[in-house]
């Protein structure tokens, strides 16, 4: 960050891929951008340069480009750079050029690799991306992988020429050969180091052994130590353009394309050479430009005696070298915005040295004729698509009713990229979109769309006015909702007031049947996994293709779901998220992300639930029953702590209060323990007990002057005065003060406290000590106050949110987490490093989220056109740190049987009629040969081949919604306009088989008029 802050951009070219790599870095944060382009802002420049507007049309570029991009961070101080002379270059760290002509490129980075300035040029022709990086000789990369270092316990080192160490074996070490680590904390060796200067090569033995070369002389090992893995530095040494181009080095974006780059090499050569000579790019779809390119790119690759050209994709680069596509500059500017901030830290595997990109996939199925591609008169800002795509299709973008589902983000960049296309701006167009969120300032770096002004507004209606603002034909075509995904937003149902009132029914949820039924696609811009599932599920109902994409840090995903096609996003799932044992936690911290969770757990324990449980028995009549009946007397001593014993009267008792939680946490807790289990204890294998992973730990004695005891105090106070509605205090005499007269009973550890070891191991019950009188369920109870002599009243629950630094939330749990720290001897976190742990951050990233939303739209293109071929379509994985691409056809939808025929979850029995029961057991029967033995809606159990012969007999007679509601008891919500049944059913052989699910149109539906 030291470097970025100290460092100076020249982007050269304000074209939409230019633009698009000057608003990353200026979202990342460098010293300052400084803009380049001459060229005239002209109407096509409009369908891909987000940030100009049709009031710019005839001025230059840079000039009209500069304030809009200039609002997307105050700490970035942007200017515009008239004329680009070489004197003028020294100043810069990184020279970015866009679109220059191989002789501007060549010309160029010579005089920036002479004079050890980082370049890369970057350039698209349609759906072709190329980009080249010159980082000069012996660069150093410090970090290749941007991976978290591993860390692990070890148990032995050897004494030896080649010495081996052993790891705990309760996890891997990870490492592979050519790794470096250093060790800490080992006891008896010396080869404890702090930095690079200590590490040692690592040679991999085994999952849980390695080598790290003569430890002899430095000691026998006795006990304890971690291994930590050091990023050594890589010196790389780049080679410029004019060296480089006849030796290239290529980054493969495709390997199902591993050929591609070589031909593309020349391409974009041939490219440059056609418009030096006829002042011009080859003209969309001509035959006879094509040809001319073909030819040129045959003699340049005769001279560097390259073989095997793919004439086919040298004319489609002619084709498309006037095409100019949202979507893959938002690819390739993503890409390189990410180039540029490594070429200044030093931080992630830079592109060494050529990248060549292409989606050809995504031309349509027709391909476009010549006339459809010509400009059009007078001229249009989806010239540069239409190029590419033609008229007809450019129609088809137009007209489609997309709904995206967050507007954060990616939604922001799925957003832009749809307006630049000109996404339904067509008379049959819209665009739906819903965010429960409000905007916050620490939005602001990523979520482009935003500006400080629009802090504590929704995210979906500041995207809906800033994209309109990119693009009016918009305006009136993006409809907004603030509510979330979910069962309890399922479609509302518009009936005439007849039918209203003959249904008796009220209105009800936004997304349901007729939602779904007006639109073409679903495209997914979340944040979880649990509201993915949910839209994934909706739209395997409502057979809708869905677009999935997802960023972690430098990392990016990208799924298709298309109906009867492909899997669903639900079919498969990521291993679940490693856990820490509670045991681990509880007793036995050994890093510092055990004791960050034990704080997140004292901060739910003692500002959140017991807050919740309290309000629950004030708002509940029958909670004392319902505690009786399960025996739950944990929440009936927490009623009793935070209503009677401890509900303070003034803010002193809240200080009182947090200073008995600091005694109880770090000193008596610590003492039981150590009685429990004392140091010298032995295991019945002879080995010391507290060895390993399990540290000793020391009881804390408090003093108000050590800041980080006064933090918990202060943190601790605060946020139980919150819950009870006090005002609270920053004053840290006020704390002081009272700390004084503060005055608790000495700690006399228990005999007989059994203490768990391990999750699997639980503590046996009969040892534990007897529960006193006092502890009784109807003791408690009676000490309770009526919730009727507190009517009104309700605790205020602290609902954690780590990005508001004056609630004291994150300054709480980082205070408990390093006292905990203190105590087992571990070393401590700041507030930063607190906060992405507890809040399970890994940072959004503008240049990866702007990826991983070109590819989406490029799969868009693919939806629009029809295509079922499923290996045109692309599941994308991307890792910006390495840099790698990873590409495949999306996995095919698994197929099940019944009898010869084949479904999958795509499919489903579709009855258009209210049938009773017994009609609908003989219409199985009767088509399709299949006996229910059971039918079932929701969770409801409608009938069973062995329920009682009379109910059977009942229900058989009942029209099947008639049969839902009578058992359900509920009556059918009118947004319903299929009721859906699981059956379990037998082949006539008497035999088990799976089916689909059934659908039966409602009739509640009949005589209802859906509409938005």
């Amino acid at each position: 960050m030291k470097r970025m802050a100290t460092s100076h951009v020249l982007i050269i070219g304000l074209s939409g891929l230019g633009v698009e790599i000057a608003k990353n870095v200026c979202l990342a944060g460098v010293k300052s951008v400084t803009l380049s382009d001459p060229t005239l802002v002209t109407i096509p420049d409009l369908g891909t340069q987000f940030f100009l507007r049709e009031s710019d049309v005839g001025q230059r570029r840079d000039l009209a480009t500069r304030p809009r991009l200039a609002e997307l961070n105050a700490y970035t101080p942007v200017s515009v750079l008239e004329t680009v002379a070489n004197a003028d270059l020294k100043k810069f760290t990184v020279v970015v050029l866009v679109g220059g002509t191989l002789e501007e490129q060549l010309s160029l980075n010579d005089f920036t690799h002479a004079n050890g300035i980082k370049y890369i040029s970057a350039e698209t022709a349609g759906l072709f991306g190329a980009a080249f990086a010159d980082f000069g000789e012996q660069f150093p990369c410090v970090d290749q992988t941007g991976e978290t270092p591993l860390a692990g316990m070890v148990v032995e080192i050897e004494e030896a020429e080649e010495a081996m160490v052993t790891c705990l074996d309760e996890t891997r070490h990870g490492l592979e050969d050519g790794d470096y680590v250093r060790f800490s904390e080992v006891e008896g060796m010396n080869i404890n180091a702090a930095g690079v200067e200590g590490a040692r090569k690592v040679s991999v033995k085994g999952p849980y052994t390695f080598t790290v070369g003569d430890t002899r002389g430095l000691g026998v090992y006795k006990k304890g130590g971690w291994f930590h893995q050091v990023k050594m530095p890589k010196l790389l040494d780049f080679k410029p353009l004019r060296e480089s181009i006849k030796a290239p080095e290529f980054l493969i974006a495709d390997f199902a394309k591993w050929d591609r780059p070589a031909t593309l090499h020349i391409g974009f050569q041939a490219l440059s050479a056609f418009k030096l000579a006829h002042g011009r790019l080859p003209a969309a779809r001509s035959p006879a430009d094509a040809a001319v390119l073909v030819s040129l790119a045959k003699d340049l690759a005769k001279s560097a005696s390259v073989e095997d050209l793919d004439e086919k994709v040298l004319t489609e680069l002619a084709y498309q070298a006037t095409g100019d596509l949202s979507p893959i500059n938002a690819v390739i500017g993503g890409f390189v915005a990410q180039e540029v901030l490594k070429a200044i830290s030093g931080k992630f595997g830079p592109l060494f040295q050529h990248l060549y990109f292409d989606a050809l996939e995504a031309l349509p199925t027709v391909l476009p004729t010549e006339e459809s591609c010509k400009p059009s008169t007078p001229a249009s800002r989806y010239d540069g698509q239409i190029a590419v795509f033609g008229r007809e299709f450019q129609e088809k973008i137009e007209n489609q009713r997309q709904f995206l589902v967050g507007a954060g983000a990616i939604g922001c960049e799925m957003l832009k990229n749809w307006a630049m296309m000109g996404l339904a701006t067509g008379p049959k167009g819209k665009i739906y979109c819903t965010d429960l969120d409000t905007i916050e300032k620490s939005n602001l770096n990523r979520q482009f769309l935003f500006r400080a002004g629009d802090v504590g507004s929704f995210k979906a209606e500041a995207g809906r006015r800033a994209v309109t603002e990119m693009n009016s034909g918009l305006e009136g075509k993006v409809e907004v909702y603030k509510v979330a995904v979910g069962p309890e937003t399922e479609g509302e149902l518009f009936c005439s007031d007849a039918a209203r009132i003959r249904a008796n029914l009220m209105f009800v949820g936004i997304f349901g049947d007729a939602f779904f039924d007006g639109i073409d696609g679903v495209t997914n811009a979340l944040d979880n996994v649990a509201a993915r599932q949910y839209m994934d599920q909706r739209c395997v109902y409502y057979e809708k293709p869905l677009l999935e994409s997802g960023t972690l840090g430098t990392k990016a995903n990208v799924q298709v779901v298309l109906p009867h096609i492909t899997e669903s996003y639900s079919s498969s799932q990521d291993p679940p998220e490693k856990s820490h044992p509670s045991c681990t936690i509880k007793n036995f911290p050994n890093m510092i992300e055990h004791t960050i969770a034990w704080g997140k757990e004292r901060f739910e324990e003692y500002f959140e639930k017991p807050a919740e449980v309290v309000n629950s028995y004030l708002s509940q009549p029958n909670f004392i029953e319902a505690a009786k009946t399960s025996g739950e007397t944990n929440q009936l001593l927490k009623i009793r702590s935070y209503l009677v014993e401890n509900k303070p009267l003034g803010f002193d008792e809240c200080i009182v209060w947090a200073r008995q939680q600091f005694e109880i946490e770090f000193g008596n807790e610590i003492k039981q323990l150590l009685h429990s289990l004392p140091k010298d204890l032995m295991t019945k294998e002879g080995t010391p007990f507290w060895s390993g992973p399990k540290r000793a730990p020391e009881p804390l004695a408090f003093d108000y002057n050590n800041q980080t005891h006064l933090d918990f105090i202060i943190a601790a106070a605060n946020l139980h005065a919150f819950n009870y509605g006090l005002k609270g205090e920053t004053d840290a005499a006020v704390f002081k003060k009272t700390l004084d007269t503060v005055s608790l009973p000495d700690f006399v550890p228990k005999a007989g406290v059994q203490v768990q070891i391990k999750d699997d191991e639980p503590v046996a019950k009969s040892d534990a000590p007897a529960s006193s009188d006092d502890d009784d369920l109807a003791t408690i109870a009676a000490q309770l106050p009526a919730p009727s002599s507190l009517a009104g009243y309700r605790m205020v629950p602290c609902d954690f949110e780590k990005d508001d630094d004056t609630n004291f939330h994150m300054a709480f749990i980082t205070a408990a987490s390093n006292l905990r720290a203190m105590n087992y001897g571990i070393a401590t976190a700041d507030q930063h490093h607190t906060k992405q742990i507890a809040g399970k951050i890994i940072p959004a990233i503008a240049t990866t989220t702007s990826l991983a939303t070109g590819l989406v739209c490029l799969e868009l293109y693919k939806i629009i056109d029809g295509k079922t071929d499923i290996e045109q379509y692309k599941n994308g994985f991307v890792n910006l740190a390495l840099p790698f691409f990873g590409f495949s056809e999306p996995i095919a939808m698994a197929k099940n049987k019944y009898y010869d025929t084949e479904w999958t979850i795509w499919d489903r029995f579709f009855i258009e009629k209210d049938l009773t029961l017994a009609e609908l057991i003989a219409h199985m029967s009767d088509k399709y040969k299949l006996k229910i033995s059971m039918l079932s809606s929701g969770v409801s159990m409608l009938y069973s081949n062995f329920m009682p012969k009379k109910k059977a007999e009942e229900r058989l007679k009942m029209p099947l919604s008639v049969l839902v509601e009578t058992v359900s008891k509920k009556p059918i919500a009118p947004h319903v306009k299929d009721i859906v049944f699981e059956m379990m059913v037998d082949d006539d052989e008497g035999e088990d088989v799976e089916v689909p699910y059934l659908k039966v149109r409602s009739i509640f539906s009949l005589g209802c008029d859906f509409a938005f």
